[in-house]
């Protein structure tokens, strides 16, 4: 699609907004929904381009963020509603709004500056802070510093390799497991300095991002269970959409985007049966039509006053009519 700049400058910090605004396209009367509400600029964008009597449900695990959206999405009044839920948990908002179908869905996947800036919260590994990264601290959830020290060195392996997809983590497992039995680690920084003395000198050198990267990613994953949210999300989903309504998901790294790519293909196809069977009898029904066949990314231009979006990527699928 060619980009239109249809949203005011002052809210452009929204990772591709305009790209979003433009596949959902927000009609008057609409019902959207934004599973990651985070500071509402997507949320904001979609009421004031739907106009008139469009209504959203916005969503967010962090009490915090749901308060500064909320100052956010003040001059919408009524037509915006917000809810302290997890978005796997999107249909007990619906529920309680009286939604059965709603007419557009967004997710920005990606950790919102709310969450790094704030040392507190644990997520940075450049400012000091608990090792805690629970985008819902009140969740009942164990904190990272529960999987740091008490995880098996198979559980914390998995973790790094799986959802940190990093090459070294074999040896900065060794690292935490030897550390730990000097001390508990309790820290951001000490955790990010046990993770860098395990990278060779000249791999240090060589790296583009802190070595501390991928292992905080992987943590975060697994801390929040976010790739178990988002496969129930996507499962869900398509059963509360009005026929031609978008979902429009934004992911920042290849197992989000993975995921989301795979899930969308499994729904735009009617039949599971082998290819050999000469008739079906999975009886499986086409629910979504994939819009975007290569993900949509940001401009050089976004890319350079929004650096967060340089690893973003957008996929939107439609709901498919009653007969498929």
């Amino acid at each position: 699609m060619e980009s239109k700049k249809l949203i005011p400058e002052e809210v452009h910090k929204s990772v591709l907004l305009n790209e979003v605004i433009e596949w959902l396209a927000p009609k008057p009367g609409g019902r959207y929904l934004d599973g990651t509400l985070g500071m509402a600029g997507h949320s904001s964008a979609i009421l004031k381009v739907a106009g008139e009597d469009a209504q959203l449900a916005g969503l967010d695990r962090d009490e915090q963020a749901l308060e500064l959206a909320g100052e956010r999405l003040a001059p919408f009044g009524d037509r915006a509603h917000r809810f302290h839920l997890a978005f796997s948990k999107f249909e007990a908002a619906l529920d309680e709004l009286g939604w059965d179908t709603i007419d557009g869905v967004v997710l920005d996947l990606g950790v919102s500056s709310l969450h790094l800036d704030h040392a507190e919260r644990g997520f940075s590994f450049i400012k000091d802070g608990p090792l805690d990264m629970r985008m819902d601290p009140a969740g009942g959830m164990p904190p990272a510093s529960s999987i740091v020290n008490k995880g098996s060195y198979s559980d914390l392996s998995r973790i790094l390799k799986l959802y940190g997809e990093e090459p070294l983590a074999s040896k900065i497992v060794k690292a935490i497991i030897a550390a730990r039995e000097e001390e508990k680690i309790t820290t951001t920084l000490q955790l990010a300095s046990i993770v860098e003395k395990a990278y060779p000198a000249k791999r240090r050198a060589l790296s583009r991002t802190h070595p501390a990267t991928k292992t905080f990613q992987g943590l975060r994953i697994a801390v929040n269970s976010e790739l178990e949210e988002l496969q129930t999300f996507l499962d869900r989903i398509p059963e509360r959409l009005n026929p031609g309504a978008r979902v429009a998901i934004i992911s920042f790294h290849s197992l989000e985007d993975r995921i989301v790519k795979k899930t969308f293909k499994a729904q735009s196809q009617s039949c599971d049966c082998p290819p050999m069977q000469p008739m079906c009898t999975c009886g499986k029904v086409k629910m979504m039509n994939v819009m975007t066949r290569k993900p949509v990314l940001p401009t050089e231009e976004e890319m350079k006053v929004n650096t967060r979006s340089r690893s973003a990527k957008l996929r939107v699928a439609e709901r498919t009519g009653e007969d498929g």
